[in-house]
Order: structure tokens, then sequence, then C-alpha cells
């Protein structure tokens, strides 16, 4: 997401390094750079207006801080109107504690309201909560097979009436049915339209009147750029809503809906779905969202990641494992088992400081190799993962056939794992990592 946004300020910010101090001249070149990127970006006109003469205002009207250069000194305010612009604080879903909370999701057909639905129904089950999601679209009955596909994939209930013909009625009994269920969750799944239309509306409102809600979220499509925006205000005018969730935001390179809507409706963005997955569902920060923007990476989600979906136990075994010598294949096998729960490799890199932007563009990250990995350790017998001396030849043959792979793949896993277990005796030898780390940085005597 924002891939080429990042690069386009990138090069921007580049213009000021090497001078001296801010002058009205160079601030107003990078500046021009800063507000066709953001345009390009998708990112309404009136916003990159907007920001750019904030920007200038304050780079021109303060004094560079000690220790930065003029870049860093823009970058610094940069960062900081676009955290503004995002929303400021991070906007969280206000559900009540006890008794029933209610969730509505709206949004136009196509928008990705039904996926959301499920991918939400997990994340509330993953904090303790028991949702139920009710199909309240009356017209789409494959969007009921679709919700109720969900479910069964989170293992949560679902309500459905394909009879009834009023959706208000149907989230009623729902409501009903999920307090005999002892759920404390009702997220209702409601009907699109290919565009705004006054029986859309009219019905999401004697929704909110029949049961009233907790939180109406508004399901937008990222990659529709400008015209999620539009829809966001026409929805904000005739229907009122909490907070927005955007979907498809791992498939958008621009990203401009991101940065417009709070600053057009004056509604936050409350969540993000950054991949097809159920867990792909995360928390909108916008301190973190520009700190990506700018290239500066998002440190933060990727340890909240590791924690929610790593088994922390196992992780601690294997490092044990690492520590004291005796890491297997075996183990080698679950630490891949591990890493693939976090997702794509080359997502995960992306959130790292540095590598935002194209900096990954000529990297080959496979994820398919940790298959192949996965593929040629299961081919190997119990005893040969343990003792993978023991793997001749004739063995390595084998190996190949049974994982689909050809020997010189076999050799390269065989050959990381003896290059990993020289490490791990270098370790053991020195005294263990914070020693090995102090020598290898030149600390050593």
């Amino acid at each position: 997401m924002f891939q080429d946004l990042t690069r386009r300020l990138e090069t921007a910010m580049r213009k000021l390094t090497g001078q001296r101090q801010l002058t009205d001249e160079n601030i107003k070149e990078t500046l021009r750079e800063v507000r066709l990127a953001l345009l390009e970006a998708d990112v309404h006109y009136q916003v990159a207006k907007g920001l750019v003469a904030r920007v200038k205002e304050q780079a021109l009207g303060q004094k560079v801080l000690t220790g930065l250069d003029p870049a860093q000194h823009v970058v610094k305010i940069v960062h900081e109107e676009l955290k503004q612009l995002l929303g400021g604080d991070t906007a969280e879903l206000a559900l009540p504690d006890k008794g029933m909370a209610t969730i509505m999701v709206l949004g136009l057909q196509g928008s990705g309201k039904t996926t959301f639905c499920g991918k939400l129904a997990r994340r509330l089950q993953q904090q303790g909560r028991r949702p139920m999601l009710v199909a309240a679209d009356i017209y789409r009955p494959a969007a009921i097979d679709q919700l109720e596909t969900l479910a069964r994939q989170v293992g949560v209930p679902v309500h459905t009436d394909r009879d009834r013909r009023n959706a208000a009625q149907i989230v009623k009994l729902g409501q009903r049915r999920a307090r005999d269920n002892n759920c404390d969750v009702l997220i209702v799944d409601t009907a699109g339209r290919l565009h705004v239309d006054e029986t859309l509306l009219q019905e999401l409102n004697d929704i909110d009147k029949t049961v009233p809600m907790d939180e109406k979220l508004l399901v937008l499509d990222a990659m529709t750029g400008q015209e999620a925006v539009a829809i966001a205000s026409e929805f904000a005018a005739k229907v009122g809503y909490h907070g927005v969730v955007l979907t498809k935001l791992d498939g958008d390179a621009r990203g401009g809906a991101a940065l417009s809507v709070k600053e057009i409706t004056g509604i936050p963005v409350k969540l993000v779905g950054v991949g097809e997955k159920l867990d792909d569902l995360e928390v909108f920060h916008p301190e973190r969202m520009a700190s990506r923007i700018l290239g500066m990476g998002d440190v933060l989600t990727l340890i909240e990641q590791a924690e929610s979906r790593l088994d922390l136990d196992e992780a601690q075994h294997l490092a044990d494992r690492f520590a004291q010598g005796e890491f297997t294949l075996e183990d080698f096998q679950r630490q891949i088992k591990q890493v693939k729960r976090m997702g794509s490799f080359k997502g995960m890199l992306k959130l790292l400081p540095g590598l935002g932007g194209g900096a990954l563009d000529n990297v080959d990250v496979d994820d398919q190799q940790f298959v192949r990995v996965e593929a040629i350790i299961n081919s190997m017998t119990p005893k040969e993962r343990r003792q993978p001396d023991l793997i001749n030849g004739s063995r390595r043959k084998r190996i190949a056939r049974g994982s689909g792979t050809n020997v010189s793949q076999v050799n390269k896993l065989l050959k990381q794992y003896r290059d990993m277990r020289r490490m791990m005796k270098q370790i053991n030898a020195a005294g263990g990592l914070q020693e090995f780390g102090h020598r290898v940085l030149g600390g050593g005597h």
C-alpha cells in the first residue's frame, strides 16, 4: 500500500538533501513534488492543497531543530501533518463491555462488506467475545451463502432467513437468537447496491431504528480512490456512521482514500483490510500509517502481529533449542510454520524502516520457498531429520523424488542447515547471543 506515494515522497525530500537552510525557493520546489505525489496517489485535491500549505507555513516559520538537516526537518513536519490528516489518534471500536454489542456493516456492492464481517467476527472472537453474524441482505442469495461459509470458517453462529423480505425484522430475530445462544456481539451484514439509492438508505435507517447500533461501519474499497470519498460523504449525509473500514488496501499502491476520507467527512478510519485471509484485518493507527508512507516502517505493527499470531511458548522452546546447540531439521520445520503464520514474508519486510516504497521491488522474496523446504523435510525419515549427517547421495536422490524437487535444492537446504549449526557453535563459544553480538560489532578484546 502507498508504494508509489512513498517512492515519490522520498524523491521529493531528496531535493533538500545537502541544503544548509530552508528557503522559500527550495521548499517551494520540494512541496510542488509533494503535492504532485499526493494527487497521483488519488488524494483529494483540497486535502493535498491544505497539507502542502500547512507544511510550508511550518517549515519556513520554525527554526530547524538542532541535530536535523533541512530535509529531516521537513520530513518531521510532513509526518505530523500526515498523522493529523489520517485522523490523529487511533479510533477504536466503541463497544459496550456488558450486554449485547451491535455492529452494522454498510457499503456498496463489491466493497468487501461480507468478507469484512467474517474478519471482524474472527478478530472479536480472538479478543474473547462471542459474535453472531446476521445476513440482512434480502436481495442477493449469494451474499447469504458467502456469510454462511465465512461463519463456518470462523466457527461462529449465523442467523439467516431466506423467506423473510424485511431486513429490519431479520435483524430483530437475529438479536433474539444471539441472546439465546449467549452471544455478546451482533454483526449485521446489510445489502449493498451498485450505487447509493433511497431504498438502500431507508432500509439501513429502518434497521437502526429497530435494533439501535453501537457501531455503524462503512466499508469502502480503497482501490476506488476518490470515488470512495464521494460515497463516504453521501452515506455520512444521509445515514450517518461511526467509522470507516478500508478494504483491499494491500492491492492499492496509491491509497488516496485513506488520506482523504477523515479530512472530507470528519469520520475516522477504524479498521483496514490488508489481505485475503481472515486474520488480515488491522486497527488503523494514523501515526504508524504516516510512518509507513514516509518509508519509516512500522515495527509496532510487526510486533503486534507476532504477538497475536505466533505460539510464544513454541517460539521460546525453539529459541532455547537454538541457544543450546540442539537445533534439528525438525526444529527448523517448526520454525518455518511459525514464520508462515505471520503472512507474506515480503509484507513483513515492508514494515521495517527503509524498506517501504520501491526498496523491495527487485528483491526476490518467494514465499513458495517455505513450501519447498517443508516438502523436502517431510520426505526425510525421522532419523534423517534429527541426524542430517546420515543423508548421503542415494538418500538425497530419494528425498528429492519424494518432495518433487531436485538434488541441488536438497543440497541447498542441507548447506543452510549446516551454516546455521556452525553459527550456533560460534555463538555458544562466544558465551551467548549478547557476548557474540558485542564481539561482532567490534567490542571484543
